[in-house]
């Protein structure tokens, strides 16, 4: 079947090379969705901005860090408080930004002086925090002031921190994922390396793309732990500053998240020879393959069997009684980029749910071309969606749940369909097998609220 265009699209018919329905004896040989290029001018696209990338994705679910933006309150405001990612330091880093609040009057005379005295007060009102990112934004890239000049000076004038700048304003890129990329390689040309870790076991990881999305890290680092496995650092969920600028140290790169950090993961590898090993964390018979992978890689594999089987007896009856519930549903995913390869296969073969239409905010190519070869014939693939198009998906394909985020989401309540957040979860956490059950309640409670059988009721008219 050829590229699709959506009636909503006739005005913009370069929309049709991002549209695409899978049909019997396609692939991506024949037909992949352009991804990854610049939000074509009519379009009202869901995405975010470089800087959100960089901040909101990855640095600011580290939990030891002051986050200071440098620009208009506004950049801090819209980065702060919209992801769920909790910490065991009382969830330092959900409490509060940092913004150098930039006014008209820096823009014409720069804003360099502004940051500094914004660097400083900050650190004198937390005198226990001596670590902090400092993000660009459109206005401070614009008018060329230097941060990391700045930076310097700063840590020559305190002696005892250390700062962190990620130079990725929001037009410097097509989406947010250019803010992944820019964070990632300067965090490993610049900081890891820096300090040596302390090793208390033979086997070390590094777990990269986990972001502790509502205790996600938690289960992991449990199982991990069952298998005596030390984890030097989790890329970024639950981190620290510091266990961040060892992860030269570990043995093995285990990858979830290959979109947002992957790249440190190549560059790893590149520039000290640590192996990468890509799995899967969603799903029970996904997280049941990652764990063999990561126990035959340090022999361990009769302690991943023994978790599996202990979690496998603990929750599957558990999942079984949703997937009785669940199979044969519709589901569409609109999220990000690499969650449209986790998700669908996993609810298909453990939920019997059917996944009919997907669409990502910032997937590249070999995104497309992983959940094209896990998705079904019928399936309808989207790049940069926008509102209009998923109003002629709903109508076509008649979902029975959508994951997306809350902006689209709120239209799709409008719509009396039930909507699970699919960037912070409802009640999570979803990865693991606790996780994966979690994930399923929360698809059964939502179908079956009472308040979707009231919500097309005009109680006006009873």
């Amino acid at each position: 079947m050829p590229l699709k265009l959506f009636k909503c699209d006739e005005t913009i018919p370069e929309r049709e090379r991002h549209c695409y329905i899978k049909a019997p004896g396609e692939d991506t040989t024949h037909y992949l969705p352009i991804s990854n290029v610049p939000t074509i001018p009519g379009s009202l696209s869901e995405r975010g901005c470089s800087y959100c990338g960089a901040k909101l994705v990855i640095g600011g679910v580290i939990k030891d860090c002051i986050q200071m933006i440098h620009g208009p309150v506004g950049c801090a405001y819209d980065t702060w408080h919209t992801k769920r990612y909790p910490s065991d330091n009382d969830n330092f880093q959900l409490k509060y930004v940092w913004s150098t609040n930039l006014k008209e009057k820096h823009i014409v005379f720069g804003g360099e002086k502004q940051l500094k005295q914004s660097i400083i007060e900050a650190f004198a009102e937390m005198p226990h925090i001596k670590r902090m990112f400092i993000y660009t934004t459109c206005a401070t890239a614009l008018i060329g002031d230097d941060p990391k000049a700045v930076a310097k000076a700063v840590e020559k004038e305190l002696g005892d921190v250390d700062i962190f700048v990620v130079e990725c304003p929001g037009f410097a890129g097509v989406s947010q994922s250019k803010g992944h990329h820019v964070l990632n390689i300067g965090w490993i040309n610049e900081k890891v390396g820096t300090l040596e870790p302390e090793i208390k076991s033979p086997y070390t990881i590094n777990f990269i793309g986990d972001y502790n999305i509502q205790g996600d890290t938690y289960v992991l680092e449990k199982y991990l732990h069952k298998m005596d496995i030390q984890v030097i650092a989790h890329f970024t969920g639950n981190a620290t500053y510091d266990e961040l600028r060892a992860m030269h140290r570990a043995q093995l790169n285990v990858v979830n998240c290959a979109r947002s950090a992957g790249y440190i993961a190549n560059e790893l590898k590149k520039q000290y020879g640590i192996p990468r090993l890509d799995i899967d964390s969603w799903g029970f018979d996904y997280m049941a393959e990652g764990l063999r992978k990561i126990g035959a890689f340090f022999g361990l594999e009769d302690k991943a069997e023994e978790i599996i089987a202990e979690e496998t007896a603990k929750w599957k009856p558990k999942l079984d009684w949703y997937k009785e519930r669940l199979r044969g549903k519709k589901m569409c995913i609109w999220t990000g980029g690499p969650r449209l390869w986790h998700w669908t296969k996993a609810v298909e073969d453990d939920l019997g749910v059917q996944v009919v239409a997907m669409s990502s905010k910032f997937g590249h190519q070999e995104d497309f071309e992983k959940v094209i070869a896990r998705g079904q014939v019928g399936t309808v693939y989207i790049d940069d969606g926008n509102e209009l198009e998923f109003f002629e998906v709903i109508e076509m394909l008649k979902p029975d749940i959508i994951f997306t985020g809350p902006r689209v989401g709120d239209l799709v309540k409008k719509l009396h369909i039930p909507y699970i957040n699919g960037h912070a979860y409802h009640n999570g956490p979803y990865m693991g097998f606790e996780g994966f059950v979690n994930m399923a309640r929360d698809m059964y409670n939502a179908m079956n609220s009472p308040l979707m059988k009231l919500a097309p009721i005009d109680i006006r008219e009873v």
